[in-house]
């Protein structure tokens, strides 16, 4: 199994402490994360793009530029690259010279995106959002594999042998679709043959299981092997203490700030009381044997061979943050890699396909 550490660089003041950083002390925490991830070990650092309060997300190439700079090994994920809203010709060469820049450390996940005003400030109506998704994927799909490209597309100008630099280094770098509630992502995911993120964070694991299933359907009815299926699962919350009683104590203030937030932001509210967050939800909380146990548990039902794990301390203390990645990379880790197998694929740059005309 492969693990990332993951923001979307949400911008609020702290739940716990209700002290907000400064943008610059934000960024500068998120890079602070993404070295602290490759030094634990972890195999990829994910950064979001949302378009919205509360997050500065809006540049994820930029943030994973100077993450590639300040890091060596770790594979730079985008969680998620919100196609739906992007000329996908844009997108290929911001992505492109990123990858360059990097080594062959990209690996991408797509997405329509969620927020309502994010799709209102680009013009993208809830009736065309799928559509533009799969036209954009499309698109950037060919200018990944063809040195010139022919399309005719709705959502922005034609291309007629086109040609779009820089060339690629990865050839083609790999893309991950996010799946959070719809089929339609599951299906452009399964229909070319990508591997699936599963967001897994808002609600229990069964509607998540449900279209975790409906992609291996949709995978044998296109053709593919199933034995090349990749799936990969978020997580709604990191704790990891010696023991289940420490993990709920410290982490019930965090959880009572945000459930006070989401009830006056008039979000829903899917777990009212800590205990059922720590049992019916997809979070880690408790010592190293329960939360191996727990991954175990979604396992079962997923499949998966990759997780997210939060990159911030999202109302924990930096120490206490710390601590349990640390203790989640020297204790879990080590279990669930002997335990559930890799994705069936090279983690490492993704070199074998050339480029045609």
């Amino acid at each position: 199994m492969k693990f990332l550490a993951i923001t979307l660089i949400v911008h609020r003041p702290d739940p716990v402490t209700g002290l907000r950083k400064s943008t610059q002390e934000r960024f500068r925490e998120v890079l602070d994360n993404a070295v602290l991830a490759e030094e634990l070990g972890f195999d990829g650092f994910g950064v979001g793009e949302r378009h919205e309060w509360p997050f500065i997300s809006s540049s994820p190439t930029v943030v994973l530029s100077h993450i590639a700079a300040l890091t060596r090994r770790i594979r730079l994920f985008t969680a998620v690259t919100t196609l739906s809203l992007l000329d996908p010709v844009r997108a290929y060469e911001d992505y492109a010279t990123l990858d360059h820049l990097s080594g062959g450390r990209l690996d991408l996940i797509i997405g329509k995106g969620n927020g309502t005003a994010q799709r209102e400030l680009f013009h993208v109506t809830p009736e065309d959002q799928w559509d533009r998704n799969a036209e954009s994927y499309e698109v950037f799909r060919q200018l990944w594999r063809q040195d010139r490209v022919t399309a005719e597309t709705r959502f922005r100008p034609p291309l007629k042998d086109a040609e779009v630099w820089p060339r690629p280094y990865q050839r083609p770098v790999r893309v991950w679709h996010g799946s959070a509630t719809s089929r339609e992502s599951v299906d452009l995911a399964a229909r070319y043959g990508d591997p699936l993120f599963s967001a897994n964070v808002t609600n229990p694991i069964e509607p998540y299981a449900e279209l975790i299933r409906h992609y291996r359907e949709r995978w044998e009815h296109y053709g593919h092997d199933p034995a090349d299926i990749a799936v990969g699962a978020g997580t709604a919350g990191l704790l990891v203490t010696r023991t289940s009683q420490e993990a709920r104590r410290i982490y019930r203030p965090v959880f009572e700030a945000n459930l006070a937030f989401y009830k006056r932001a008039g979000l829903p509210v899917v777990f009212e009381t800590l205990d059922d967050f720590v049992e019916r939800s997809s979070a880690l909380i408790g010592s190293p044997e329960q939360i191996v146990d727990k991954v175990h548990r979604y396992h079962e039902q997923f499949g998966h061979t990759v997780l997210h794990l939060h990159a911030d301390a999202g109302g924990l203390t930096d120490t206490q943050h710390q601590d349990s990645l640390t203790l989640f990379q020297s204790e879990v880790a080590p279990v669930l890699r002997r335990t559930i197998p890799d994705p069936p694929f090279s983690w490492g740059p993704v070199l074998g396909e050339p480029a045609h005309a």
